[in-house]
């Protein structure tokens, strides 16, 4: 469970244990506090940005509970659908008790992805809410969770990179191991690894900074947006374009059935990545464009427009109607030609 993980071109070292606590003799580890932590943070900022995108805090809490446990089960769908050789028994049939065993790792980011944005178009589509009003602000968790779920995978010692001499190269005797067990390097490799004079691409910390700055860029646009999709597209062409390299130097990657391109295994995450990008760089041209031609008004100041409408049509009350109320409905007395 305990890790030694250095950077000797940074001159630092770090001894990770994977538990962070005992519980009942059950082990909890840091990857789900760290997981788990990512979430709180996410929920608790969108909420706080929540008014300038016409959210709510209610809206927001309700539709975490559809989509949190969708995404804890997509994130896993994903991993096995494009690793099933990992979970066929000696006759070819799946095992099912590996699959469901968490614990054992294999989890997938874009499954929750894909999950949260199929979950909210429902809920959006059922409460009546912009689905990409609330997707602009949806996009800001995800770049939170992110950001901070990656430092998950440093304390399992996973996720890293390819071989590699940079000044901010990750070491580790698992590691080592691992690249020989995989052939990625030959023993000399190994050796090199475990003295400090190479190690691996630390990619774990590249998606988190790349997150970082996503953030940082999200939010601003976020204040700044011309229509209702800008964050959302955003996140998709940002994220799309940093996983597409990064997953390029990983050396964990989930391959798509087995096919080539160019001679070369294609990457499912990096497909995927490269797809989304582009999509959500056309789509964001495309919309700017539009909204050039024909200026577009913000789910919010829709929803600020329509609340003003109903205070101002808002029926009188007792207070402002005829002190005798009754007499608006009595009829005046019918002319039977008598006079008085």
């Amino acid at each position: 469970m305990t890790n030694v993980v250095s950077f000797p071109g940074l001159g630092l070292e770090f001894t990770l244990n994977r538990v962070a606590l005992t519980i009942l003799g059950r082990p909890i580890y840091w990857y789900g506090v760290i997981i788990a932590s990512g979430l709180l943070l996410a929920v608790f900022l969108c909420i706080r940005w929540s008014p300038r995108f016409g959210i709510n805090e209610d809206q927001i809490i309700d539709m975490m509970l559809f989509a949190v446990p969708a995404a804890l089960v997509a994130i896993r769908v994903y991993y096995v659908v494009f690793n099933l050789d990992l979970y066929r028994l000696e006759d070819g049939s799946l095992d099912w008790g590996a699959i469901f065993r968490y614990s054992d790792g294999g989890l997938a980011i874009y499954g929750a992805i894909i999950s949260s944005a199929i979950v909210l178009l429902i809920f959006c589509r059922a409460r009546k809410i912009s689905f990409l009003a609330y997707a602009d602000l949806g996009v800001h968790g995800l770049f939170i969770g992110q950001l901070i779920g990656r430092w998950g995978n440093f304390m399992n010692v996973e996720a890293f990179g390819s071989a590699t001499t940079l000044p901010w190269r990750m070491c580790s005797p698992s590691i080592a191991e691992y690249m020989l067990t995989h052939g990625y390097v030959d023993e000399a490799g190994a050796q090199a690894i475990l003295s400090g004079n190479l190690g691996v691409h630390p990619t774990f910390f590249y998606e988190s900074a790349w997150n970082l700055v996503g953030l940082i860029a999200v939010y601003w646009i976020g204040k700044k947006r011309k229509f209702d999709g800008q964050c959302f597209l955003f996140y998709f062409f940002w994220y799309g374009l940093g996983r597409a390299w990064i997953e390029g130097l990983r050396t964990d990657s989930l391959y798509f059935f087995g096919l080539e391109l160019f001679g070369a295994p294609i990457r499912t995450s990096q497909m995927f990545a490269v797809l989304t990008a582009v999509a959500a760089a056309v789509a964001m041209v495309w919309m700017w464009r539009r909204n050039k031609r024909s200026p577009s008004v913000l789910y919010v100041d829709r929803l600020a427009a329509r609340r003003e409408e109903e205070k101002l049509a808002v029926p009188e009350t007792a207070d402002n109607q005829s002190e005798h109320p009754a007499d608006e409905n009595r009829k005046p007395p019918a002319d039977d030609g008598k006079e008085e």
